[in-house]
């Protein structure tokens, strides 16, 4: 482009002392700023051009040509040139358009759009990379980011904030003001004594640029100093060196905006011996000093002639590679902390940002850092040649090392690659345990003992029923049943159409399950008789009689039916559950056959399972532990043992004394809760625990209870992860502290301590697990929103999973869970955000506000859920409204998620910073909320020794003083949950009533549980009661 007269254009600056140097440089030194974009999704050409053009006019420096000692703007918007797809590799950056120059007189500043290649199973779509490019005679790192940004803005549909500045380096320097004027031009600065670590170049350099990239994980304060510590110890002589640091002058006047070139180095020397801090304290005195005001290109260069610069810089050239000696080790730029939503739209996905730099012969090489996304990239620059590419990745080595050591980032608990034994999926392998033995007890229970050729059949018949209606891969079939043999016969049938299951448990309320169907997008769903006339099924899905089918279909005359299981792939869905969501809307995850088959091939193995093993099913269906008792023995041949009441001390005595079960599945509350019952079950194997911190209290008493051959596992493992990913046997003795280690991974997983910059942690150091292998969900249904937010990708490419779980790795080698970074809680196993049980009180007409939290009695380490509303009801009205609201909450959430006590206050207390102090909030445990610390003690004690022995039982099992109960006394006011409930009822049953008494007690519970007061408790003995058996008090 020919230079234009400068009448015909507004925007004119002065060319700068260091832009006619750049200006008079020979042609091969390409000196280009290149930012390159990676992102998921699609940018497209028109709109990515409109959106350039619409950026250079708000920021005409971005269109400029020479005219004379002057940069115009042409008014022509930089290029866009949409490039072959897959043709940008971002691991050998060697794209032939990346060498090509941009100088003045001509065009300089483009943008380079490379579509890429569709994604695999569970991607957003497909990939482009933009490469935004510009010469570094106009414009520096920061004013190409300037306008990057806009082009971003105005893809978003947002304006351009501009940068219309006209000031050239000189004329800013002149208007800066330093105290005590500009410092001196440091003499011999440019020395050329430093050996590059890139090693020796060829007398005739092959005039390409090499760029080599390494991906750190984590932020790192400090980067420069920690990355010039250590390039000068491994490369500089006796472990010094110097290195030029690029500083943006704007920092200066960060209200400046201006796309030109306004950024200087400043000297930095390490010497022999220095540590990081030490050469970061002395960076830190640099900028303070302004060091970067010194070392700028003398204003006399104005008056060379270019042709003198370039027979000059040829020179300088020619003797820095003959001699291999430069100004500097390196140059090392660090190009600031960037947020890649600023550089995401719509329909694109920013998933990484990184500079490439310029240099040629004569400069030494360059490191530039950028942080975006908790991340660092890390690129070198220089010219291509023998050995350089590999001596590249070798100092990149050295920079990772010096941010992210390889003994944080490498723990031998990750060492967990194995082949599967078969490549068979779930449904193949019940198949062909069918065929082996038939006529093998697969289930018994309450409905009598049903053979593995039987459930086949059942699980048939419900398959071609769905196949009929069109289910197949990717349909999601809803599954109402209770734990009998309908609900696995219903399982394993969707799992042979192909299809995918989604359980739900029958005591959760109607509305929760119809949105639970609503949301996933369910085509069918499978209901069990009794629960037909519920309202459930939402429009759009189609409810289909589970028993009907299951009845439909009696033994086979002459062998296996004919029916063919569907071919299901790795990546097809088996299963989606649902899970409490912080939003205050829960969020199904998405499991894959290709994680099912992983976690059934470790977890038989590890946990002992085989064709001997009887294993009882006492968790609830949507729970996904569940899947430990389903698909564990019988894809081994042993038999489930369904138990279809709900957990008590009654059911629980039974299962272990009597249905012959050889191992356990179960919370560490159930655990808990068979510790008290004063059993000594035989013949079990293993226990496995799960769903909450086990404490080393409750497994050192199951561990006695069991006895020396049964091993107490607990298990880890959220549901993203595929019911469990780390495990560890119970050591009495060696496990000594308050909870009992969690272990280490699964076979093909790994974990990942971070903190919260991202960076790996020390080893016994707290970090936030990031989970990672085979076992990760697909993500959350219908929720990319949240998928970019839980399931990141580390440096390394690998997909982790971010579990808000806080962990260690203790010096045994295993990890201990310690705690979480957010609200989030379990209860009785099942996680609960207690936004979402917050936003269901806000949606009642008569709550303005709601707050929940979880809180302990004194002496427990169970938690209950509490709420607190805000309500503009009068106070004679409240007690009906917190009655109300508990019936309100119990209609849409399911029972572990309502409130143990809901207690109304005119307002909440907040912290200065304007969030809820839960500090300050009234004691629930206290008999009246509002009456403080002077609260009266109850009027009454108890009066006669039936009360007596159920006060001293509930004193026992709240640990709360005696005095404090009377009738009114409500159990979950006080404190209690629905575990403690069972402890309680259990401990009034052993106390007070004897075996007939017990057996009708029991079959009250629906009422104990509506109405937790000790009056209706001990109304309920005296009316069961045939014999008492009061244990006087030892009071």
């Amino acid at each position: 482009m020919c230079p234009v007269p400068r009448q015909q254009h507004g925007y004119r600056r002065a060319i700068s002392a260091g832009e006619w140097l750049y200006a008079g440089m020979a042609p091969r030194n390409s000196n280009m700023v290149q930012y390159v974009v990676e992102g998921a999704g699609t940018l497209e050409e028109r709109h990515l051009a409109e959106a350039v053009a619409r950026a250079s006019q708000a920021s005409p420096g971005t269109r400029l040509v020479r005219d004379g000692r002057y940069l115009v703007d042409s008014g022509v918007a930089p290029r866009v040139r949409v490039m072959e797809a897959g043709s940008f590799d971002q691991r050998a950056l060697d794209a032939p358009a990346l060498q090509e120059m941009l100088r003045s007189p001509g065009a300089t500043f483009e943008v380079l759009l490379f579509p890429g290649a569709a994604e695999g199973p569970g991607a957003p779509g497909v990939s482009a990379t933009v490469v935004f490019r510009a010469w570094h005679g106009v414009t520096d790192a920061r004013g190409l980011m300037l306008w990057i940004e806009d082009i971003f803005r105005v893809l978003r549909g947002s304006e351009p904030l501009g940068a219309p500045s006209t000031l050239s380096r000189e004329e800013f320097l002149e208007q800066l003001e330093w105290p005590g004027g500009l410092p001196p031009i440091p003499q011999r600065v440019g020395e050329l004594v430093w050996s590059s670590p890139l090693g020796p170049l060829p007398r005739r350099p092959p005039g390409r640029t090499l760029w080599r990239r390494r991906t750190v994980d984590g932020s790192h304060p400090a980067a420069t100093a920690k990355a010039a510590t250590a390039v000068a110890e491994v490369y500089g002589p006796e472990g010094g060196g110097r290195f030029f640091v690029p500083v943006d002058l704007r920092r200066h006047t960060p209200q400046l905006r201006s796309t030109g070139w306004l950024s200087q180095a400043f000297v930095l020397d390490v010497t022999a011996g220095d540590s990081w801090q030490e050469v970061h304290a002395r960076a830190l005195k640099s900028l303070a000093d302004g060091a970067e005001l010194a070392v700028r290109t003398d204003p006399r260069t104005l008056k060379t002639p270019l042709a003198l610069i370039r027979l000059f810089s040829s020179a300088v050239d020619r003797t820095a590679v003959r001699k291999n000696q430069y100004s500097a080790l390196s140059f090392i730029t660090h190009l600031g902390v960037h947020d890649l939503a600023s550089f995401s739209t719509d329909g694109f996905t920013a998933t990484a940002l990184y500079a490439l730099g310029g240099t040629g012969p004569g400069a030494p090489p360059s490191i530039d850092m950028v942080e975006s996304g908790n991340r660092t990239e890390v690129t070198v620059t220089w010219q291509d040649g023998p050995g350089v590419a590999e001596r590249a990745q070798a100092l990149l080595d050295v920079v990772e090392e010096a941010l992210s050591p390889r003994r944080n980032r490498v723990w031998a608990g990750n060492d967990t690659a194995r082949e599967l034994t078969s490549d068979a999926s779930v449904v193949r392998r019940f198949r062909e345990q069918v065929r082996r033995a038939p006529d093998r007890i697969a289930l018994s229970g309450p409905e009598g003992p049903v053979t593995y050729g039987e459930l086949s059949r059942q699980a048939d018949a419900v398959a071609t029923a769905l196949r009929e209606r069109g289910a197949g891969p990717g349909t999601v079939v809803g599954l109402l049943a209770d734990r009998s043999v309908a609900l696995l016969a219903g399982l394993w049938g969707v799992l042979r159409a192909g299809a995918c299951y989604l359980p739900m448990d029958v005591q959760h309320p109607d509305t929760r399950l119809s949105g639970l169907l609503a949301d996933a997008g369910a085509a069918f769903c499978l209901v069990q008789e009794p629960y037909g006339q519920r309202a459930v099924v939402p429009e759009g899905c189609e409810q289909v009689e589970l028993d009907r089918l299951t009845e439909s279909r009696g033994p086979e005359q002459g062998g296996e039916p004919p029916f063919e299981d569907a071919e299901v792939s790795p990546d097809d869905l088996a299963y989606v559950i649902y899970t409490s969501g912080s939003t205050g809307r829960p969020k199904g995850v998405q499991i894959e056959h290709r994680s099912l088959a992983h976690y059934v091939e470790w977890a038989t193995r590890e946990f002992g399972v085989d064709a001997d093993t009887r294993l009882p099913l006492i968790t609830s269906p949507s729970f996904d532990v569940t899947g430990t008792s389903v698909f564990l023995p019988l894809l081994a041949g042993g038999e489930v043992v369904l138990m279809p009441l709900e957990p008590s001390h009654l059911s629980l005595r039974q299962l272990l004394q009597i249905s012959g079960a050889t191992m356990l599945n179960l919370t560490p509350s159930h655990l808990d809760l068979i510790g008290q019952l004063d059993i000594a079950p035989s013949g079990f194997r293993s226990v496995v625990v799960v769903g909450e911190q086990l404490r080393v209290e409750v497994a050192a008493r199951a561990q006695q209870m069991f006895g020396p051959r049964c091993r107490i596992i607990n298990l880890y493992g959220p549901t993203e992860a595929t019911i469990g990913c780390t495990a560890h046997t119970f050591r009495a003795g060696e496990d000594t502290g308050i909870a009992v280690p969690i272990g280490v991974p699964a076979d093909n997983t790994s974990v990942h301590l971070l903190d919260e910059g991202r960076r790996f942690v020390a080893r016994g150091d707290v970090g936030e697990m990031y989970l990672g292998g085979v076992q990760l969900a697909r993500g959350y249904l219908g929720r990319p929103d949240l998928d970019r937010e839980r399931f990141v990708r580390l440096a390394d490419g690998s997909r982790v999973y971010r579990t808000g779980d806080l962990a260690r790795v203790m010096p045994s080698g295993g990890l201990e869970f310690v705690g979480r970074i957010d609200d989030q809680v379990k209860v009785r196993g099942h996680r609960v955000e207690p936004a979402e049980v917050a936003k269901t009180l806000e949606d009642h007409p008569g709550v303005t506000r709601a707050v929940v939290v979880a809180r302990a009695r004194t002496g427990s380490s169970s938690k209950a859920l509490y709420a607190y509303v805000v309500t503009d009801s009068d106070v004679s009205e409240q007690q009906a409204l917190t009655t109300e609201l508990t019936a309100y909450v119990a209609e849409r959430l399911p029972r572990y998620m309502v409130p143990a006590a809901i207690v109304a206050l005119p307002g909440l207390p907040y912290t200065v910073s304007g969030k809820v102090d839960t500090k300050a909030l009234p004691d629930v445990f206290a008999d009246d909320p509002d009456a403080g610390q002077d609260a009266p003690a109850a009027q009454e004690g108890p009066r006669d020794p039936v009360e007596d022995a159920v006060a001293q039982v509930w004193a026992r099992t709240l640990g709360v003083d005696r005095s404090r109960l009377d009738g009114a006394s409500d159990f979950h006011r006080l404190g209690g949950d629905s575990l403690s409930l069972l402890t309680m009822i259990a401990g009034v049953c052993r106390t007070v009533l004897d075996t007939e008494g017990e057996a009708a007690f029991m079959a009250e519970l629906a009422q104990i549980a509506g109405e937790p007061t000790l009056d209706r408790v001990v109304t309920l003995c005296r009316k069961v009661a045939g014999t008492w058996n009061v244990v006087p008090s030892a009071e």
